[in-house]
Parts: C-alpha cells; sequence; structure tokens
C-alpha cells in the first residue's frame, strides 16, 4: 500500500483546497492529512486564521478524502511523521516549490500545481473590507502601528486624525484621509482606533459609537468604572464592536502563561508582583510623566486576569513632580485579596526590572523585562531539576494580533474577549483613582 501525506492549515476551505486533496488522494492508496495549528501557524507568520483548529479538522473531514487526520505542531513534525507511518510520498501546493526538498532523503516529493484565482488569504480580505482611522497625536507609535496592517487580511488603514500631523510620516500623511477634524474622520472609516490620552477616551469613544463606527481603544477605556461599562452597554445595544487594546493580552506567551496558572501548574497564586518602567527627561514640558495612565494598565492586567477584581482593599502611593498632583513620576499600588496579594510598581520617572513573578503554593512563574512584549517564561521549582522553558512567537509587538482579534470580532459581530469587562471596568477605576486623590 503506498501511503501519501500533505500539509495545510485549511482555513475557510474552497474548492482550491478540495482539488489539492483530490490529486493528492491519486497519488497513492492511504491519504494523512496533517491539519495546522494555530501555535505552529503563528511562527510561520500566520496570524489570522479565522477558523479554529477543530472547525478545520471537521471541514477536511467532510471532504470524505482523508484516511487519517493529524495535528502539525513543530517544526520538523514532517520528518518525525513520514518515518512514523511509512509514508511514500510528501506533497503539497506549487507555491512551495523546493521549500520540501530536503524531505527526498526520506520519500518521494510531489509539488501539485495549485487552483488558480482562488486562496484563503483572497477570501478573508474580501469577507473583511474594514477601514480603519486612527485619532492621536503619538506620531512614532502610530507608524509602527499603521505598517501593522498589511500583516492583517481584510482590515486597511486609511485616515488619521491628529494635531500633530506635522511630526508624522510620510506614509501616514499620504493616507486617503487626513484631517484634525474627529468627524471628518469618523465620517470616512467603519471603525477607528482611539490613541489619545484616556482623560479624552470617554468623549471620542462614545463619538464614534453614536456614529455607529467600531472602536479599538488604547487601554484604559476611561478612568472611570461606571463610564466604562456604559460605553460596553452602547456599543452592544448598536451591535458595534468596542475592544481594548491591551498588547499584552493578545500575546500567544502571556495567553498560555494564564492557562497554566489556571491548570494549577504552581498550585494556588497566593502573590502577584508586576513592575513596568520607562525614563522620561523631566524638564520636557510636552512630555510630562504620568505613570499610571501610561504604564498602570499594563501591570493591573495579570493581577486583575489571575486573582480576580474582587480584592478586599487596595492602596496607592504616587510620587508627582508637581504641588497639584498632575504628573506622577512614581506609582505603587497594593491589593489585598482573601488568600492573596498583589503589587504594582509603575514610573516614568524612576528605573527598576520591569519582571513579572507570579508566586505559587508549588512554584512560581518568571516572566523577565520587558515582560508586557511576552515572548517567554519560566516555571521554576524548589528542584531547579524540574523548571520548564516556554517560548512563543511575538511579532510587531502583538500589534497585528490584536488587529486580527479586533476583525475577527468585527466579522463574527461578538467580541473575543482577551480582556474580560469586569477587568476592564476595574482598570478604569484605579487609574482614575491615581489621579482623583
Amino acid at each position: 500500500m503506498k501511503k501519501v501525506i500533505t500539509y495545510g492549515t485549511f482555513d475557510m476551505l474552497h474548492h482550491g483546497h478540495i482539488k489539492l486533496l483530490e490529486r493528492a488522494k491519486k497519488l497513492g492508496d492511504y491519504l494523512i492529512v496533517g491539519v495546522t495549528s494555530e501555535d505552529f501557524d503563528k511562527t510561520r507568520g500566520k496570524i489570522n486564521v479565522q477558523q479554529t483548529l477543530m472547525e478545520r479538522i471537521e471541514k477536511v473531514k467532510e471532504t470524505g478524502l482523508a484516511d487519517k487526520i493529524i495535528v502539525e505542531e513543530y517544526e520538523g513534525q514532517k520528518i518525525d511523521d513520514i518515518k512514523r507511518y511509512g509514508i511514500d510520498i510528501f506533497t503539497v501546493g506549487s507555491d512551495w516549490q523546493g521549500k520540501f526538498d530536503y524531505l527526498n532523503e526520506y520519500c518521494e516529493v510531489v509539488y501539485l500545481e495549485r487552483t488558480k484565482g482562488v486562496s484563503s488569504s483572497d477570501l478573508r480580505s474580501k469577507e473583511r473590507a474594514l477601514t480603519m482611522g486612527i485619532i492621536g497625536d503619538n506620531a512614532k507609535y502610530i507608524e509602527k502601528f499603521q505598517k501593522e496592517d498589511k500583516y492583517v487580511n481584510g482590515i486597511k488603514i486609511v485616515g488619521i486624525c491628529s494635531n500633530n500631523l506635522s511630526e508624522m510620516s510620510e506614509d501616514i500623511k499620504n493616507l486617503p484621509y487626513v484631517t484634525n477634524n474627529y468627524e471628518e474622520l469618523l465620517a470616512n472609516v467603519d471603525s477607528v482606533y482611539v490613541k489619545t490620552k484616556s482623560q479624552y477616551h470617554y468623549e471620542q469613544i462614545k463619538q464614534a459609537l453614536e456614529a455607529g463606527k467600531h472602536v479599538l481603544c488604547e487601554s484604559p477605556i476611561c478612568e472611570d468604572r461606571e463610564q466604562c461599562k456604559e460605553l460596553f452597554e452602547l456599543a452592544k445595544s448598536k451591535n458595534l464592536i468596542l475592544l481594548e487594546s491591551i498588547r499584552t493580552a493578545y500575546a500567544t506567551a502571556y495567553s498560555r502563561l494564564l492557562l497554566l496558572i489556571k491548570s494549577g501548574k504552581i498550585g494556588n497564586v497566593v502573590s502577584v508582583d508586576a513592575t513596568c518602567t520607562n525614563m522620561k527627561n523631566m524638564e520636557d514640558n510636552k512630555n510630562k510623566p504620568e505613570s499610571m495612565r501610561d504604564w498602570g494598565y499594563n501591570a493591573l492586567l495579570p493581577v486583575f486576569q489571575i486573582l480576580g477584581t474582587n480584592y478586599l482593599k487596595s492602596n496607592i502611593t504616587s510620587f508627582f513632580i508637581d504641588k497639584e498632583k498632575k504628573y506622577d513620576y512614581f506609582s505603587k499600588v497594593d491589593f489585598v485579596y482573601e488568600n492573596a496579594v498583589a503589587t504594582i510598581k509603575v514610573a516614568e520617572g524612576a528605573k527598576s526590572e520591569g519582571d513579572l513573578v507570579i508566586t505559587g503554593t508549588k512554584g512560581y512563574i518568571y516572566v523577565p523585562s520587558p515582560w508586557w512584549k511576552t515572548d517567554y517564561f519560566e516555571v521554576r521549582y524548589e528542584d531547579n531539576k524540574n523548571n520548564e522553558r516556554y517560548f512563543y512567537q511575538l511579532d510587531g509587538e502583538g500589534i497585528r494580533y490584536t488587529l486580527v482579534a479586533f476583525t475577527r470580532s468585527v466579522y463574527e459581530k461578538k467580541p473575543i474577549m482577551f480582556i474580560e469587562p469586569n477587568v476592564s471596568q476595574e482598570i478604569c477605576k484605579i487609574v482614575g483613582d491615581a489621579y482623583k486623590k
């Protein structure tokens, strides 16, 4: 019996996929189909796969062409599978011509001509022709954000509203809609990314939602718990998406970290300690430190997602550079829970090790600086022989993963909640309290 194996993501299975599977089937007597997992796809740069692994496996199964379906999860698995299953022919689409010639050492390699005029990428792009505008003045970050849309099918940044247009890059200035009038921007886009100071978020988000636009907003959503709740309810009532952008939340490594904790990997969590620091020029009048506004949400995220929002008490301590207490160069927040404690330290006028430590009754998780760009962490135990290290790909500092979640949320007409509403609301409260005091 001649055995054939092929691999693919098979996202949004179309007739091109089916044609390829039919031709692969004709090459032998028994066809094994490897469906690529989400995590492995991310390491290969395919980050906006729209269907889950189980959905894609089911679609392949429904074709009736696969005698066996397996999951591809790691680099080098093809060689292992060829040996394990006694494969005679490895086959894949001709767009990979030459890429897998090294497998000729283990079996025959056949490249099949792809069906022209159809691809999953094209289908995703056509289904999700979502335009986005940006409101904000941070030229450096906005340029970085704008460059990421090319990695995400179906979303296109087409405009900007800013009072700082003179400092924007030529790519930004050449967008179809460039203005300092927010209403004008909203009139020409389907969605908006709010990258302004959090003091202005509430009004800007509300204006966008009332104009019928989907909103992706930099955290915190606002500086008041009830206003945050109101905005989520407004979005829901209008069948619109309001998604909070904390890039850490969308990183694969951070998601896996949360799953390991929930599985009991380090026992019961008794402490979460998160530090985020960045040195600013304190004499720069245009760039005054606002540590809780600029960093508080990042440090609060793991506290509330791991320990929850039902703490018994909290205490905020801030050091300010001015008598009016507008500009905090260092802030520390302590939480007491029924069976745990947490501490965050954020600063724009002081420096410390920006790490994350989660203490458990069996061990602890250590995420090195800068932990908010999570791509690596360690699980450590009393006996260091049992320590484990975890590595995950992080592309575009997490921006593109956030855009993928936003695009999918709009398409599926329901928010993909990497950040729970109660977490968003509590972040708003703590950041707001820091300045009310």
